[in-house]
């Protein structure tokens, strides 16, 4: 036996700012909501979701477990603008000048960042 990831959670002081957002960056839906919290995820239910859950407390420091994403059917530099114009910001979380990603935050300051290589760029994208 094995568990599967079924959800990732999000704690937020405004929980619709940050699930709006991350159905925007992800392409995903609200699949449930109630007065605790909001859930998140792609159109064909698929696993893991992500579940947005209101706290009293905004956020304090540095996350310790952050999503990596890469662009898919357009440049890095395309993806970039796109997740800046629907609201994430640039942060610095001691990353040097020389790394080859972008990291970001979203409205509520968790970080995330963009890889630098596409969907496509990967050596095994069919």
């Amino acid at each position: 036996m094995t568990s599967r990831l079924a959800s990732i959670t999000i704690d937020a002081t405004n929980p619709s700012v940050v699930a709006d957002f991350w159905c925007a960056v992800l392409g995903w839906q609200v699949i449930e909501e109630d007065d605790e919290g909001i859930g998140i995820g792609p159109s064909d239910q698929a696993w893991p979701s992500l579940e947005v859950f209101a706290v009293p407390e905004a956020k304090s420091v540095k996350n310790r477990l952050h999503f990596d994403l890469r662009a898919d059917g357009v440049s890095t530099a395309v993806e970039l603008e796109r997740l800046l114009g629907l609201g994430a910001r640039r942060t610095e979380v001691g990353q040097g000048p020389e790394v080859s990603w972008v990291v970001l935050a979203d409205p509520e300051g968790n970080e995330f960042c963009l890889l630098s290589r596409t969907v496509q760029d990967l050596p095994n994208h069919e």
